[in-house]
């Protein structure tokens, strides 16, 4: 089954809209100062995570499609945990490395509600069974 269909449209569409925003947050926010990042920080990742939950709730995955999306975002997850610490360690000289690890950050914020929903969300299609 494929991942979009019509009944799959709004969910793709967030996810779209989402992974777009995460990029453009990540950018913006290392480009703000922090005493003013500080101000807005807890609303800009608040909008990625219920943008995150509406995601895990809107995409309708069945099977196989569940797994290769709990795959995804499991690896997704981790890599930009654990990329987000190394490259400010080894690009700080660049400038490059707070651009990298506010859009790591931004993602974080936006795939692990996401997973963790659609994670839920096949258990409990396992325990109808």
């Amino acid at each position: 089954m494929a991942i979009i269909s019509k009944d799959n449209f709004f969910g793709v569409l967030f996810f779209i809209i989402g992974v777009i925003l995460a990029v453009l947050i990540g950018i913006f926010t290392s480009l703000i100062p922090v005493p003013a990042l500080i101000k807005i920080s807890t609303q800009i990742y608040a909008v990625l995570v219920i943008l995150g939950v509406v995601v895990g709730f809107s995409i309708k995955m069945i099977g196989k499609d569940s797994q290769t999306f709990l795959l995804a975002g499991a690896v997704l997850v981790v890599v930009s945990k654990f990329g987000m610490d190394s490259v400010r360690g080894s690009l700080i000289g660049i400038g490059v490395g707070d651009f990298v690890a506010s859009i790591f950050g931004a993602l974080l914020a936006l795939f692990v509600p996401a997973t963790i929903i659609v994670a839920i969300k096949m258990v409990m299609s396992i325990q109808r069974v």
